[in-house]
């Protein structure tokens, strides 16, 4: 089961689309509405909440409700409510349920206070740590950009028909009904239009960094698998490491590898993933691990295990 949660700014496509393509199964959709600002812009967003409720239910069958946060720049508010939203869904009474917060759109001190009170969860919450997911999308087209060109173009028309009074009525047909379209589409769709594909997905997951400080053995066991990508089992990974360092293979070594994946696995600092595969288990980074080995790349190691 999924619960998305999501902060409703002044996009639509961005906060449903992803989720139809890539066919998330969706079983609860919780919409934040944000209630300060200019009333324009309030009821922009109230109009796009009540589409995305309606869509949510009728498109993906999700149990949608609508809720409103009173100060969109209140950050500290802001991550109280999320921190109580995520947990509460956690604790809803399925073990499977997963929660997946879309941070792309709203003000971002919503946006960031919601991402830093998922990261925050997965690190008090070790077990549920797979279950809990952050994530963004990228929109195809900016509509702001056309409607920037579509007012220089209607200014230059103005302009002339001020200067000369003598402007082709073709003109005026094109600039008007170019104008209309435009807002008609701003009015359906938001500011931005569609949900980009990168990569295999239409939606890029943010990882989460552990608050704990990588050993210079789990340094090693990290670069290992950066260097070979996957290793079948722990017991390959350790031959690995023990060839690399020119140390015997026992027992002993083979216990100290051990030992260091499950510091570095799910439960421990989340930067290695293992998947069952008979008596064995498959072992590669997880996202954040590639990420830390990309970023510490240049590092010297000293290559002592003890």
């Amino acid at each position: 089961m999924q619960t998305h949660i999501v902060p409703v700014g002044f996009d639509y496509d961005r906060l449903i689309a992803p989720l139809i393509r890539d066919q998330f199964d969706v079983d609860r959709v919780i919409l934040l509405e944000g209630s300060v600002g200019s009333e324009a812009n309030v009821e922009y967003s109230r109009n796009i909440a009540r589409k995305l409720e309606q869509d949510f239910r009728n498109l993906l069958g999700a149990e949608t409700v609508r809720e409103r946060l009173p100060d969109v720049y209140d950050y500290d508010a802001a991550f109280e409510r999320a921190f109580e939203l995520i947990n509460d869904e956690l604790d809803a009474g399925d073990d499977d349920r997963e929660v997946w917060v879309n941070v792309c759109s709203m003000p971002r001190p919503v946006s960031f206070a919601f991402a830093t009170a998922a990261h925050s969860i997965m690190v008090e919450r070790q077990a549920d740590r797979d279950r809990i997911h952050t994530y963004y999308t990228a929109p195809e087209k900016y509509l702001e950009t056309e409607l920037a060109e579509e007012l220089r173009s209607n200014r230059d028309l103005l302009r002339e028909l001020q200067a000369t009074g003598d402007v082709d009525d073709d003109r005026v047909d094109d600039r008007l009904a170019t104008t209309t379209e435009l807002l008609a589409e701003f009015d359906e769709r938001g500011t931005t239009i569609g949900a980009k594909r990168i990569g295999d997905s239409h939606i890029v997951e943010l990882p989460v960094a552990s608050f704990q400080n990588v050993k210079p053995f789990e340094e090693l066991v990290l670069f290992t698998l950066g260097e070979h990508g996957e290793f079948e089992s722990v017991s390959e990974l350790a031959e690995t490491l023990a060839s690399e360092l020119n140390e015997e293979y026992t027992d002993s070594f083979r216990s100290k590898v051990i030992y260091n994946v499950d510091r570095l696995g799910p439960g421990g600092k989340g930067y290695i993933e293992q998947e069952s595969h008979g008596k064995s288990h498959r072992t590669t980074l997880s996202r954040i691990g590639e990420l830390w080995v990309r970023a510490h790349g240049g590092d010297e190691i000293d290559l002592v295990w003890q």
